[in-house]
């Protein structure tokens, strides 16, 4: 087939598997990494840390998206980062085995996450390039969901997966790992190929034309400087960096708080155990409060339901204060609290996607939304890094107890935050 006739293709040959391809390798360096260095025996101070280091291609993405925009097109930049995102993969399970495996693995998801960081770039202008206007509205959803479906097959059954290798190997856990993300790299490399034929070739997909009186650096700090001049630059970098500080240090001590035993503070959950409830059920949860999210603020619009938003992001992590205090071994009772702690997250956070689409219109619109995913993984990777090395010093009772008290900086800043009342809302 010419590649004439693949100017257009029908949105749901490629968007769904598009943002599967792109989901998968943020939540396997993001989460998964946390279960498997956990189970293969790295401590909380030490997965906390490093781990919290892999948000760091996500922060510095905005550096290059202007090379991924100005050089090739972004359906070529997309296939090659899929091709390195498989290869990674099999490289995470080649290293498994070897004595330094901490260190290696490390080195390799690096590798990967830097090739997500790119393909995310690319991807999201190429949907903008693919799609007609209201073809992008109409599958804004579709998006979002396929890229949860996603987290629920990465977090969830390929952990149980690992868990049920784990069990038939004997509790060989390096085993059980190594062919889990063999059998991940598989699914990327499928994604290469699938999409190597069936993305469209768009017409506008093409380097973007370059002002011929500035360099490339100039166009560099052209873009920057427009974003940083914004009236109320202060308050917005506030809101960014602050409005998730205390889910920012939950996230990476839920998975080690479920795993560990009892005698440790923990629940004692099996890997498989962890995948249904944090990797299935929380992230239905977690996908239904986004929707919900979405509809409400479509209805009424992102002031409206800014501060119910403030509210229901972060007192569900009172959850984990319950959890930590009681430690119950009722399984139902612990899908129960995670699916309304993760529940909350999903529509709370909906008010944060808004506000940076928000900030980002005019010009550069994708150039500055790529800074404020950048500042956005700061405000997660920041407060990461010593989350792990506090709850080895003062336990998970006292952990929780913390986030709460980390949640104020959240509603302080959003009492900054100024929103048109009709930005959001879905006009009649």
């Amino acid at each position: 087939m010419s590649n004439a006739k693949l100017l257009y293709r029908n949105p749901w040959v490629w968007v769904p598997s598009l943002y599967l391809a792109e989901g998968l390798p943020y939540v396997v360096v993001m989460t998964v990494s946390v279960i498997m260095y956990k189970r293969l025996g790295i401590s909380n101070t030490d997965i906390a840390l490093y781990t919290s280091w892999l948000y760091l291609p996500w922060v510095i993405k905005p550096l290059w998206s202007p090379f991924v925009d100005m050089f090739r097109t972004k359906r070529l930049w997309i296939i090659s980062m899929q091709f390195l995102v498989g290869v990674s993969l099999a490289g995470v399970a080649l290293t498994i085995p070897t004595s330094h495996f901490f260190q290696y693995t490390l080195a390799v998801f690096w590798l990967m996450a830097f090739s997500s960081a790119t393909h995310d770039i690319s991807a999201d202008g190429f949907y903008m390039l693919g799609l007609q206007q209201h073809e992008q509205a109409a599958f804004v959803g579709v998006r979002s969901t396929f890229y949860r479906i996603a987290m629920i097959m990465a977090q969830g059954g390929f952990v149980v997966l690992a868990g049920s290798l784990e069990q038939s190997t004997g509790g060989n856990i390096k085993l059980a790992w190594l062919i889990t993300l063999f059998v991940l790299a598989a699914l990327m490399l499928v994604l290469f190929v699938y999409h190597r034929f069936f993305l469209p070739y768009p017409a506008s997909d093409c380097p973007a034309k370059r002002d011929a009186t500035q360099t490339v650096f100039g166009e560099f700090l052209s873009i920057f400087a427009k974003f940083f001049k914004r009236k109320g630059i202060v308050s917005i970098l506030a809101f960014l960096l602050l409005y998730r500080f205390a889910e920012a240090q939950l996230v990476k001590l839920v998975t080690p708080f479920l795993l560990d035993p009892v005698s440790k503070g923990g629940l004692g959950l099996t890997t498989s155990e962890v995948g249904v409830v944090y990797g299935t059920v929380g992230i239905i949860a977690l996908t239904l409060g986004g929707l919900l999210g979405g509809y409400v603020i479509s209805r009424q619009g992102l002031k409206f339901w800014l501060w119910p938003m403030v509210l229901i992001i972060h007192l569900p992590d009172l959850v984990f204060v319950y959890l930590s205090q009681v430690q119950p071994q009722n399984f139902l009772i612990v899908n129960i609290g995670v699916a309304v702690e993760q529940f909350g997250y999903g529509f709370g956070f909906t008010a944060y996607m808004m506000y940076m689409i928000l900030i980002s219109e005019g010009e550069h619109k994708t150039a500055h939304y790529a800074i404020c995913t950048g500042i956005m993984a700061l405000g997660m990777m920041l407060p990461g890094m010593f989350s792990g090395w506090l709850e080895d010093l003062i336990g998970y009772q006292h952990f929780f107890l913390w986030v709460i008290l980390a949640t104020v900086p959240g509603f302080l800043v959003a009492l900054l935050v100024k929103v048109d009342p009709e930005f959001g809302r879905k006009k009649e």
